[in-house]
């Protein structure tokens, strides 16, 4: 593969994790984020989310909501999800708090909101390097069905994106014609590292 890919959500849990596994089962070098202030999960009511620091491990979660009502977050797919996440890497990591983590060609975010965070530290750091980085924006809703289908879409992507010689030079055909074949917008922004 050409390009380090980062699938980037909210919470690191959902969105971000369904496309870092599938990906990461493709043979792609890929890590994944979220920009929240907290991984949130959902609770028993919308009042009552689960909050967990980013870097509590996803088996932490799984085995604290698993003591809670085992019934009601295998029923909301929750500790399915959870399960599948601790295949995949140790806990959640915060985008903004793991520049350290190299520099990304290619970033993926799920919701316009956690895109125009992804932008806003790219901006925001100290751009030593002057290595160009490819934000995209897939709108995906955040439920376990979409997510599936938004990690396939995004295989779909990075598989073309990994066709071309330089994304710089096609990253305007790549896109128009992911479009047209699936219908669904893009947003996307060239920051740099």
């Amino acid at each position: 593969m050409k390009f380090r890919y980062a699938m980037v959500c909210s919470s690191n849990q959902n969105r971000s994790m369904e496309s870092h596994s599938l990906l990461k089962k493709h043979g792609f070098d890929v890590s994944s984020y979220g920009t929240g202030a907290h991984v949130k999960l959902p609770g028993p009511s919308l009042r009552e989310p689960n909050v967990y620091e980013f870097g509590t491990p996803y088996k932490q979660m799984f085995d604290d909501l698993r003591r809670k009502d085992p019934e009601l977050y295998k029923r909301n797919g929750i500790l399915p999800m959870l399960k599948r996440n601790l295949s995949v890497k140790l806990a959640p990591q915060r985008w903004q708090d793991n520049a350290l983590d190299g520099s990304f060609d290619i970033v993926f975010a799920f919701e316009e909101k956690v895109f125009d965070m992804v932008i806003e530290d790219l901006h925001n750091r100290e751009q030593v390097l002057m290595k160009s980085v490819l934000v995209i924006n897939l709108e995906v809703k955040d439920n376990h069905e979409e997510a599936a289908i938004g990690a396939r879409l995004t295989l779909d992507l990075c598989q073309e994106l990994e066709k071309v010689e330089s994304w710089e030079e096609s990253i305007d055909d790549v896109v128009a014609a992911f479009e047209k074949q699936h219908r669904r917008k893009l947003l996307y922004s060239i920051s740099f590292y």
